[in-house]
């Protein structure tokens, strides 16, 4: 599933579904460049509809999170299913990032926040 690009409420939206690998990583990483080009560099990672997470894409998710914090924003993640939430847990990702339930939740926390962390 290729993933789709939004903006809910200011915020940029990739959701990313089915497998998250070494093929989809690099259009993702992409995407995260494009959204800090400038501040605030306010992003979520939807990953409700994901079934699979590789290294290469928390690799790109690390790297994206990095760039989000350097223009002053972040990268939240939202809707951890099944083994990518076990993928988290074991990497113990799960808190590096700002996880939400939701993807109402992850915006609502970059509006909460003002896009800073």
């Amino acid at each position: 599933m290729a993933p789709k690009e939004r903006t809910v409420d200011g915020v940029a939206v990739l959701e990313v579904g089915g497998r998250f690998d070494a093929h989809m990583a690099p259009g993702v990483t992409a995407w995260l460049a494009r959204v800090t080009e400038q501040p605030p560099g306010r992003a979520v990672v939807d990953l409700s509809t994901a079934i699979f997470i590789d290294s290469a894409a928390l690799s790109s998710l690390v790297s994206g999170m990095k760039r989000c914090r350097q223009v002053g924003g972040d990268l939240h993640l939202c809707g951890l299913q099944g083994p990518v939430q076990v993928i988290f847990e074991l990497t113990r990702l799960h808190r590096a990032f700002s996880v939400y339930p939701s993807l109402r939740e992850a915006v609502n926390a970059h509006q909460a926040a003002g896009g800073a962390r």
